[in-house]
């Protein structure tokens, strides 16, 4: 009777836990082209065998459904090899951006607990110094990355002066730095804005990012390999990163320095793991005005002015958290519309988003695994392109 209780619960259990999954179909059923997906293969196969990337895995969605998803190569390559499986968990690097950071800032944006024209210096005392423009540096700057902050900060440096991991004495740096250019009037991609708005937000919520977006995104839409600091009992699932000058090869622990050295692996830049999966997840929440499942994470007009580029903003192609059509957009291709966002990652991971025709691309690779030579800028249009060309109606 015990064992039979107990099988009871692990298949309620189970069932619990998948209820919020995306459903598996053919591609036929939702209308695209087996043939011309399977050409992926061939592109992703060939980047591993010319050593570009040690494995992936690729999942491509449409109208709320899974139709194509497979693994590719290995997670990891030494000290042993490990094949790379369908739910291996990705160090995520800066599409924790948009997944984690910006969502998060902009549930409290309709919470009214902040507003896209606040300044900074509103919630961080760090910023109340004059810059030698007089102008204030905003929430909407940090979004689109126009505030004038550098693109990143000496870890080295800083890492000397205050020891590690000492987030407090980061944005402290951070606040003190001598902008660029004015804000609002120039894109660059800056780390440091996102690692200002992580901060801003965990000064209104008092919580750490970690558990804000775990309580607010993560567990509502029951994205269960999602997380800052991957659980013991689950590194093993992880696809190794970077060999470090210690000969020891990153699992499970973030690769980005500055998250990794000065924010203890919780970090607005930077630190998230997820799976494909899970990325699917989160996709059909923001193609679904903000709701899955029954689960609403954001209202329909939030998610209509995150993926839009603000007034006066378009010169820049940066929607709030998400790239439209930056230069760095090159995970969006040549044949999606103009409407399509996403977000890469530097350790070679990438979402994208086709509202238009309801399509999700995520390629996940961990293509600085184990030295960093690897470049996925190609791969990631060209997947996309066969994508979008396999879209039939």
């Amino acid at each position: 009777m015990f064992l039979r209780k107990s099988v009871i619960f692990l298949i309620l259990l189970a069932a619990v836990l998948n209820a919020q999954s995306l459903k598996v179909v053919s591609p036929g059923t939702e209308n695209m082209d087996i043939h011309r997906l399977q050409l992926a293969d061939q592109i992703i196969e060939k980047a591993i065998t010319d050593s570009i990337i040690p494995g992936a895995v690729l999942l491509v969605a449409r109208n709320n459904k899974i139709v194509y998803r497979k693994a590719y190569g290995y997670r990891e390559l030494v000290p042993v090899k490990r094949k790379m499986e369908i739910n291996t968990i990705f160090d995520m690097a800066s599409v924790t951006k948009p997944v984690a950071t910006a969502t998060s800032a902009m549930i409290l944006l309709e919470r009214g607990q902040l507003r896209l024209k606040d300044r900074v210096s509103d919630f961080l005392p760090q910023f109340k110094h004059k810059n030698r423009f007089g102008k204030p540096i905003r929430i909407i700057h940090l979004l689109t990355h126009t505030s004038g902050l550098p693109p990143y900060a000496p870890v080295k440096e800083l890492k000397e002066k205050y020891g590690s991991p000492n987030p407090d004495s980061l944005i402290a740096y951070i606040g003190r730095l001598p902008l660029e250019h004015e804000p609002g009037t120039y894109f660059k991609y800056s780390c440091l804005n996102f690692i200002t708005l992580q901060n801003i937000i965990q000064t209104i919520t008092g919580q750490t990012l970690k558990a804000f977006s775990e309580q607010n995104i993560f567990k509502p839409l029951g994205m269960h390999d999602t997380f800052f600091l991957p659980p013991k009992n689950k590194i093993k699932r992880c696809a190794a990163t970077e060999m470090q000058p210690d000969g020891t090869v990153l699992l499970g622990v973030v690769h980005d320095p500055l998250a990794r050295v000065m924010n203890g692996g919780i970090s607005g830049n930077a630190g998230l793991f997820s799976t494909a999966d899970d990325l699917a997840i989160f996709s059909a929440m923001m193609l679904n005005d903000g709701t899955w499942h029954g689960k609403r994470i954001m209202s329909k007009r939030t998610v209509e002015k995150m993926i839009s580029i603000p007034k006066g903003f378009e010169p820049f192609g940066r929607a709030l958290g998400w790239d439209v059509s930056s230069d760095y957009n090159s995970n969006i291709g040549d044949l999606f519309g103009s409407h399509a966002y996403g977000h890469t990652g530097y350790t070679g991971t990438s979402i994208t988003i086709d509202p238009q025709s309801k399509t999700v691309i995520i390629l996940l690779t961990n293509r600085v695994h184990p030295h960093d030579t690897g470049s996925v800028v190609r791969l990631r249009g060209q997947i996309a392109n066969i994508v979008a060309s396999s879209i039939l109606d």
